[in-house]
């Protein structure tokens, strides 16, 4: 579709290192998929949470990396900075000053800007502000051009709408093929189940279910877990903790062992149709994928051929006990077919044009 190219102002949490970060490797991928398309993208960065001193890429070529100091002085030089974009992305969960930013980016829309609010962990929003009768962010809500999640399907976009989001959308995660594919396979995570994911307080009764579980039931077998803050945690002794894994070796960690887990926070599964990053990410490095169960997996992959579904740890145990490595095999490259054909971050720029230039058209003839 020809039409202008966008100068887009995004504001989230990081775009150059994933320390504390799952959102790092969406980010990336959407970025670079919307550069490739002609727009340019200047992401807005604070420096916090030590992300700055565990990068894991230089800046990038496909996008302007502007990070400010965590001071309200910077913040409003920044949105400053932004008043020069034709679109004005918020995303959730900046980490410093969220409430400041999700209130004044609103006062850079105009007829000819649009402001839009992206929600990479819309569960974890929808809960807060269902609980929260006084937060700000629902008076905020109806005034954005619109609202974009990192997944969620129907159920989130009908809370959102109830809440008076003109139009929300998702985006889903997806695989972005310059930084994840098939690699050869590296001894350091050579096991028959690996997990890669970071402690956090909605996921960790869910490792413990659908990871450490099994783990403790095959003794007979090897577990790898990666990710922050997993030090102190007992586990059984054929479990490997091997800490912060950093993107450069995520191909390698997801190709080596012959199975990888994917495991949703709850809230994520609670509301179905939020496949994780990973899960693309280990499509594309052709992993055969061990998933938790939640809503909409059909949606993405085909459960039994390119994925494979359990609904606790026991069925987890049971997966892993019969599975073999010529059937892992043959699902992970099942599964890293389908994600080529229809599920990487091009095909999730492409429907970010359409929509975005669908957009602009219905309010050029509204002024019109």
């Amino acid at each position: 579709m020809k039409s202008k190219k966008l100068n887009i102002a995004f504001f989230g949490s990081s775009l150059v290192s994933a320390y504390w970060n799952g959102a790092a490797t969406y980010y990336r991928g959407i970025v670079r998929a919307l550069s490739e398309c002609g727009h340019h993208v200047t992401f807005y960065e604070p420096d916090a949470y030590e992300r700055q001193q565990n990068r894991d890429m230089e800046d990038p070529d496909w996008a302007k990396v502007v990070v400010y100091e965590a001071t309200e002085e910077a913040v409003y030089k920044c949105l400053e900075d932004a008043a020069g974009a034709d679109m004005v992305v918020k995303a959730s969960g900046v980490g410093v000053f969220d409430e400041l930013l999700e209130r004044e980016v609103l006062k850079l829309q105009t007829d000819e800007r649009l402001v839009v609010f992206w929600d990479v962990d819309a569960p974890a929003t929808l809960d807060r502000v269902h609980n929260d009768p006084n937060d700000q962010f629902l008076e905020l809500i109806p005034q954005y051009d619109m609202v974009l999640t990192y997944g969620g399907g129907d159920p989130v976009v009908k809370a959102y709408e109830a809440l008076g989001a003109k139009k929300c959308v998702p985006i889903y995660n997806a695989l972005d093929t310059a930084t994840h594919f098939p690699v050869e396979p590296d001894a350091r995570f050579a096991c028959d189940l690996a997990f890669l994911g970071n402690r956090l307080p909605d996921r960790e009764a869910r490792v413990e279910e659908f990871f450490l579980k099994p783990a403790a039931l095959n003794m007979n077998q090897t577990f790898i877990i990666g990710g922050s803050g997993w030090g102190d945690k007992q586990m059984s002794d054929n479990v490997k903790y091997v800490g912060h894994v950093y993107t450069k070796d995520h191909n390698a960690f997801n190709c080596t062992p012959k199975a990888v887990l994917n495991i949703s926070r709850e809230s994520m599964a609670r509301y179905g149709f939020s496949p994780a990053t990973r899960v693309f990410e280990a499509a594309g490095a052709g992993a055969c994928i061990i998933t938790d169960y939640w809503e909409g997996i059909d949606f993405f992959f085909e459960p039994g051929k390119e994925i494979l579904v359990a609904r606790d740890g026991a069925e987890v145990a049971a997966i892993m006990a019969d599975l073999t490595e010529a059937k892992a095999k043959e699902i992970g490259e099942a599964a890293y077919r389908k994600v080529l054909s229809a599920h990487t971050y091009k095909h999730r720029a492409e429907q970010l044009e359409q929509l975005l230039y669908a957009k602009v058209k219905r309010t050029k003839e509204a002024l019109a």
